[in-house]
């Protein structure tokens, strides 16, 4: 099993959208996707026409309820989705007081890691303890960066965090998202190295009214506008990510 987090310190940067997809593409490519929707605000719970439920995330984090009965099926073959809650909001301080928080998430992951070839954490822009436990439970942390001052700022703030976390061993693989090509800005910033720590992904994924579609049709923009700039763009982006985690794409 392989994972990877959806993460950034800046909300409103297509994080969710871009989750949405991959694990869209990652279930079409044959790999057995969990997409866990860590976000309270359930916008990839949305997406895939699952209703939030009371997942009792007290009693999982406590270990008192497994978190594989909190598990829905979706309406594409191979993908399962764990909804969002209410009370993620509150996760930080669940964490608190669970044993070991900081690797908490990591080992609720394990007894489900031999149903899924692929899970993906879709997270809430944070740093906080949620973030640390992220960290540590995923194989990579996939960032959409807009190529923008204030958003590459948040990516050079994110990887001095991870780097100051002992054991975080998560390398942080950012790439640019809603990048607009008719802005002058948008085209220097692409053009540069913003931080060599995290070298850029190549695929880039633009600014495109289909992403913003994706709240009418209630579905990865891959299901429904696949010759689309955009669909495209994603999954260049998922060829790239599946072929350095080993996944197959």
């Amino acid at each position: 099993m392989r994972s990877f987090a959806l993460y950034s310190i800046k909300g409103g940067v297509g994080k969710t959208a871009t989750a949405v997809n991959l694990a869209f593409l990652s279930a079409r490519a044959g790999n057995r996707t969990l997409l866990w929707d860590l976000d309270p605000q359930g916008a990839s719970s949305f997406y895939f026409r699952v209703r939030p439920e009371v997942a009792k995330p007290k009693k999982i984090l406590r270990g008192r309820r497994e978190l594989d009965r909190a598990i829905k099926g979706s309406d594409f073959e191979g993908l399962d989705l764990l909804p969002a809650d209410a009370a993620y909001r509150r996760m930080d301080i669940l964490l608190n007081e669970a044993k070991r928080p900081t690797t908490r998430l990591r080992r609720l992951l394990e007894p489900v890691a031999e149903s899924y070839d692929c899970i993906i954490l879709d997270c809430a822009p944070s740093l906080t303890l949620v973030s640390e436990n992220v960290f540590r439970a995923v194989d990579a942390l996939l960032v959409p960066v807009i190529p923008t001052p204030l958003s590459l700022r948040t990516l050079t703030q994110l990887v001095d965090f991870v780097g100051a976390i002992p054991h975080a061993a998560a390398p942080v693989w950012p790439f640019f998202a809603l990048a607009d090509r008719r802005k002058r800005l948008h085209q220097e910033i692409l053009a540069s190295t913003p931080d060599p720590r995290a070298p850029m992904l190549d695929a880039v994924v633009p600014y495109h009214s289909e992403v913003e579609r994706m709240g009418l049709h209630r579905a990865p923009v891959m299901a429904y506008a696949p010759g689309t700039v955009a669909a495209k763009a994603y999954a260049a982006l998922w060829q790239e990510v599946a072929g350095r985690l080993g996944l197959a794409h």
